[in-house]
């Protein structure tokens, strides 16, 4: 399969420089490319192209956002990469042509207009937030809302255009527990693999019924 990664880290000098993320990616990446896949990465920071972003999308089978949670949400940079990529693939029409209603079907549903159906998508996130805190009705701050629901913002816009979203990996509580934080970061890689094969059984599943 070919698979893109998006990395939205965001450096702020003497306090966050982005390693853990790197990791992530690099550990993503060297498993991949063992495996036979072919892998590319985009850097957001370091600036991007949305043409070829979009061009990278259409390409992949599957897009891995690589992305350090800040105040409950990705970096800032990654709402614009978000704007300028899926707008440009919305106006060439190449991600989708309208939002899945017609006048002719009411039972077209919004969000079912896209054109990249049968690819994946799935958040890889670290946090400083504890794993405990999500799923728990006792939380003060989340409510009971599972760490999927948080990244509803995010796995939207993918869905939107036609993506399955794949399951997330999150490494938490990263300044607290660093015993914790190593060991998700070795079962990253093998989290990585299932998805690429739950992504080929699904796709061999859609040729079979088509």
């Amino acid at each position: 399969m070919k698979v893109h990664i998006v990395n939205a880290h965001l450096s702020y000098p003497d306090w966050t420089e982005g390693t853990l993320n790197l990791a992530m990616v690099t550990r993503a990446r060297m498993r991949l490319l063992d495996d036979g896949h072919d892998v590319t990465e985009t850097k957001i920071e370091k600036d991007y192209d949305p043409g070829v972003e979009v061009q990278r999308h259409l390409e992949a089978d599957l897009v891995i956002l690589q992305t350090p949670i800040n105040w409950f949400g990705p970096p800032w940079i990654y709402k614009r990469y978000v704007d300028e990529v899926f707008n440009s693939g919305l106006h060439s029409k190449k991600f989708m042509v309208n939002d899945g209603r017609t006048r002719s079907d009411p039972s077209r549903q919004y969000g079912t207009g896209g054109h990249m159906q049968g690819r994946g998508f799935f958040v890889a996130a670290t946090w400083t937030a504890p794993a405990a805190t999500f799923s728990n009705p006792d939380s003060v701050l989340f409510r009971g809302k599972s760490i999927d629901d948080l990244y509803l913002n995010i796995s939207t816009s993918y869905r939107f255009v036609g993506y399955t979203v794949l399951p997330s990996y999150s490494i938490f509580d990263i300044f607290h527990s660093p015993d914790d934080v190593a060991a998700a970061l070795e079962d990253y890689a093998t989290h990585v693999a299932e998805q690429v094969a739950a992504l080929g059984r699904m796709r061999t599943g859609l040729v079979a019924h088509s």
